[in-house]
């Protein structure tokens, strides 16, 4: 079949012949069968998927007797797709592996429902490695549309990455192609990373496709596996979620305003989280009387999905929304690629820096321009708490100064 490739292949190939179960979660749609469908082919083995009603049975009522079926003279692969349809599926998985991972090397998908519901992470302690298989990344968007600037990209990534670690005292890779860059940012940010949407060309089809998908997750994440009834106060929460995107949670407006109770919200908020649909960023606190310690601020993990469920794809430049879209953006762009933890900084004063970045114990303040440069704010934080190294992402300027103490690189959006 034609293989589209993805960052996480590098990563599980590596894990192979190691004798831990594969676990891959992440939301529907996300490629995690297209993953296992590729690993199959190109190393051999077996395939299943309990959406399967006959596989499912044979799994839940004889776990041994089912991977018997699969065992041969050497090692082989088992693949198991779609375990959220099975509430045993941890135990089985234990028990298979206990009993015969010696014979079978277990790899398991499940959408973002699976480890909530189903609970396999506590059955797999010690047993099982685990991988997020997020929509695709700007950097896997542009090794599928265009595989010749995706080579120019990776050079100014790995220039601000170095910036960002100390290791170069400066960006030295400085923009081109920026116009053909910028077109293929806005069709990211218009339609997200989801695999069946960054392929297909037609604009129409890439809206329905995203429609399509917002339905099904609501269908079957949603009422069949967490069992909401109530399927439009929960699309309700999530079009209000939208319309607020990037803004401070305050679960006592949407109390108000939808005429819900905190405990039901608060159980919206965990599934839409661990569904992948969204993801909450708590705030960065010292001084515990002047600066905020729990409000959390609401970033979707998809920009695609979020303009499907607001009914709004109009280019950048036409929006009201475009600055925080670039943030969203940004946001997920830092919560993928680097392992740092991620905050955002608000005093009681409202002074404010969109992220703040954790890496080998030092702070990084970021912001996120669509036209103005960084205010007031930015530099109390700078003169506060003296990082080493700050970035603005701005269309106006393209450069590296110094303010107080600090190294401050001013890139491109897409320099991420």
């Amino acid at each position: 079949m034609e293989y589209y490739p993805r960052k996480i292949d590098e990563n599980l190939e590596k894990w192979v012949k190691r004798k831990e179960t594969i676990l891959i979660k992440g939301p529907r749609q996300s490629g995690k069968t297209t993953v296992f469908l590729h690993l199959n082919e190109k190393l051999g083995g077996h395939y299943v998927t309990l959406e399967d009603e006959e596989m499912l049975q044979g799994f839940e009522k004889n776990p041994k007797e089912f991977v018997k079926r699969y065992v041969e003279n050497k090692k082989s692969l088992l693949f198991i797709d779609e375990a959220q349809y099975s509430k045993n599926a941890g135990k089985n998985i234990k028990l298979i592996y206990d009993m015969f991972s010696d014979k079978i090397k277990l790899f398991v998908t499940g959408s973002g429902s699976f480890d909530i519901k189903v609970e396999i992470g506590k059955h797999l302690v010690g047993r099982a490695v685990y991988f997020e298989l997020p929509p695709l990344d700007f950097e896997e968007f542009l090794l599928w549309r265009a595989k010749d600037l995706h080579k120019v990209f990776i050079d100014y990534k790995k220039s601000v990455q170095d910036f960002l670690m100390e290791k170069e005292e400066t960006i030295e890779t400085e923009p081109v192609f920026q116009q053909e860059l910028k077109s293929l940012l806005q069709e990211y940010l218009l339609f997200g990373g989801y695999p069946a949407i960054v392929k297909e060309e037609d604009t129409a089809v890439k809206m329905e496709l995203l429609k399509n998908l917002t339905r099904t997750y609501l269908e079957k994440d949603v009422f069949f596996f967490f069992n909401i009834m109530h399927l439009e106060k929960f699309k309700n929460v999530l079009n209000y979620l939208s319309f607020n995107n990037g803004s401070l949670l305050e679960i006592s407006s949407i109390m108000s305003e939808m005429h819900m109770d905190f405990k039901t919200i608060e159980n919206y908020l965990l599934i839409l989280s661990n569904t992948s649909i969204i993801s909450l960023l708590s705030p960065y606190y010292k001084n515990l009387t002047t600066e905020l310690k729990k409000a959390r601020k609401i970033y979707f993990n998809d920009l695609g999905l979020r303009n499907s469920i607001l009914n709004n794809f109009l280019p950048l430049d036409s929006r009201m929304d475009k600055g925080i879209i670039l943030e969203n953006f940004i946001f997920n762009e830092l919560a993928k690629n680097f392992e740092g933890k991620i905050n955002y900084w608000r005093t009681t004063g409202k002074a404010e820096v969109d992220f703040i970045l954790h890496v080998d114990r030092r702070v990084v303040p970021i912001e996120v321009k669509s036209q103005k440069k960084p205010g007031k704010s930015f530099h109390s934080f700078l003169k506060s708490y003296k990082p080493k190294r700050a970035l603005v992402f701005t269309e106006k300027e393209f450069c590296v100064k110094q303010i107080e103490n600090t190294k401050v690189g001013c890139v491109p959006h897409y320099f991420i």
